[in-house]
């Protein structure tokens, strides 16, 4: 029987007048029937927030801390429920689904150590007796919006900090995921986050439009952070934007990894098939371009055949492959296309092969060029591309010659010359003799261009989501020239 995901409001369940079902990519079968939310629906969860928001606020740094911690062991505890909900509902592999949790409740024990440095600051005034202060408050109701590749990090990363700050969430779960995002919300309620703190909304994919409409449009609604495509993002930004409301957006990305002539070409290989293919390149951060400096290009892209000939994707139920299902024959499709384009044009397929389903192969595809939709679009998918590339600065070149700056990573044994290739990549994130996939629940994660815009992680999210007050104190008798 497959689960049901009732809506959570208030920290009880609701039921929907309709549902929606979430079928098993790689078996066929109904892997989750989610309540179908209606508009009303929404606004009852952003009214719910709304009210809760007054006494959460208040609440003192020490006891969002404690429970933010109880909220971690409750996830953690939940452990065989969030693997078997990833495996399902996306294909997952068990390994991807425990690094998720893993690293979610990291970031959720990040947010709690976060709850007493939210601080401000006593500013000079050059008007006598004037105290000026700088305060960070609480913003009010935070939506976010999660994607489903990463399902439990982006969801998590969307709704625990803004409770650290003593905002209340509505987290709008992805219609690809939506009892892996439940269970994420019933684990904060279990921890001591109910009574309309964190609220859950799933919905019909027809009903997307509507529903992520009316909670951005809904007066309590303060902050609003999404993560996913950046077609949607500037859907949600401008829809933010007419409400004058500010918006976090992490969006797509075509990550460059830049191997030069004195790279360690073994660790670069090993940080690039990682990259690529990890959650079968389904990570915003995946490595989708590996621009190779001509001079060890062939050295580079034979080590690297051989490599991804090692990775085997196989059915996640079994456990036996390093790689598992992609969410969706879209996927297949797009991917394939992209492979047979750049074929036409000249390039050369050095790993792959036909997809059985859902379960594909990874691909390398060597002598990649920028007329090719290859370079330019996300993949999403277990693709990568090798462009080589005539020296450093054609390198470099190549690496911005994208709309997207998310992640990018550098090879080079001289440090000081990856510091100075970092430092000329348009990118939120470089890395330097490291994959382009890394997260941390401390660093100042983001990007730049169309990859999006603001940071999650650390202290970052402190500014993301609470508002800067100027506050003064007059301390002698006002002196006006009226």
């Amino acid at each position: 029987m497959p689960t049901f995901q009732p809506l959570l409001i208030r920290g009880q369940t609701h039921e929907s007048a309709t549902f929606f079902q979430r079928i098993n990519p790689v078996t066929g079968e109904i892997a989750t029937r989610a309540a179908a939310a209606s508009v009303a629906d929404a606004v009852l969860a952003a009214d719910a927030a709304a009210a809760a928001f007054p006494a959460w606020s208040a609440r003192g740094p020490n006891e969002r801390r404690t429970l933010l911690m109880q909220a971690a062991t409750a996830m953690e505890s939940r452990a065989a429920e969030f693997v078997a909900a990833m495996r399902d509902e996306i294909g997952a592999t068990e390994g991807w689904a425990r690094f998720n949790l893993m690293l979610s409740a990291s970031m959720i024990r990040e947010a709690a150590a976060l709850t007493t440095q939210i601080s401000g600051e006593v500013i000079p005034s050059d008007k006598p007796g004037c105290m000026a202060l700088a305060l960070r408050e609480p913003a009010g109701v935070v939506l976010g919006i999660a994607p489903w590749n990463a399902p439990i990090i982006l969801a998590v990363r969307a709704i625990a900090t803004p409770l650290a700050c003593g905002n209340t969430v509505i987290l709008k779960a992805s219609e690809i995921c939506p009892r892996t995002h439940g269970l994420i919300v019933e684990a904060f309620i279990e921890a001591g986050f109910g009574g309309g703190v964190v609220n859950l909304v799933t919905n019909a994919t027809t009903d997307a439009g509507a529903i992520v409409g009316a909670l951005i449009d809904h007066p309590s609604v303060r902050r609003i952070n999404f993560t996913g495509s950046t077609t949607v993002g500037r859907i949600v930004a401008v829809r933010a934007a007419q409400n004058l409301k500010p918006v976090l957006l992490e969006l797509g990305g075509k990550a460059p990894l830049l191997v030069l002539e004195d790279a360690d070409l073994d660790e670069a290989v090993k940080a690039a098939a990682f990259g690529a293919f990890m959650n079968q390149g389904q990570i915003c951060m995946s490595t989708e371009r590996i621009i190779v400096v001509d001079a060890i290009a062939d050295a580079f892209a034979e080590r690297f055949r051989a490599k991804v000939a090692t990775l085997a994707a196989g059915d996640p139920r079994t456990g036996t492959t390093p790689l598992g299902a992609v969410a969706d024959l879209k996927t297949v499709r797009h991917v394939e296309g992209l492979i047979a384009e750049a074929l036409q044009l000249g390039a050369v397929q050095l790993n792959g092969g036909s997809a059985v389903g859902v379960i594909m192969p990874p691909a390398v595809i060597d002598r990649v060029t920028p007329v090719m939709q290859l370079f330019r679009e996300e993949s999403f998918g277990p693709v990568v591309a090798i462009i080589r590339a005539r020296d450093e600065a054609h390198a470099i070149e190549l690496a911005n010659d994208t709309d997207y700056g998310l992640s990018a990573a550098v090879f080079t044994k001289d440090t000081a010359k990856g510091l100075r290739v970092a430092k000329q990549i348009k990118s939120g994130i470089c890395h330097i003799n490291g994959p382009t996939v890394h997260d941390e629940a401390q660093m100042p994660f983001g990007g730049t261009k169309a990859s999006g815009y603001g940071r999650f992680g650390g202290k970052a999210g402190i500014d993301a989501f609470t508002e800067l007050r100027w506050i003064t104190i007059e301390t002698l008798p006002g002196r006006f020239p009226l």
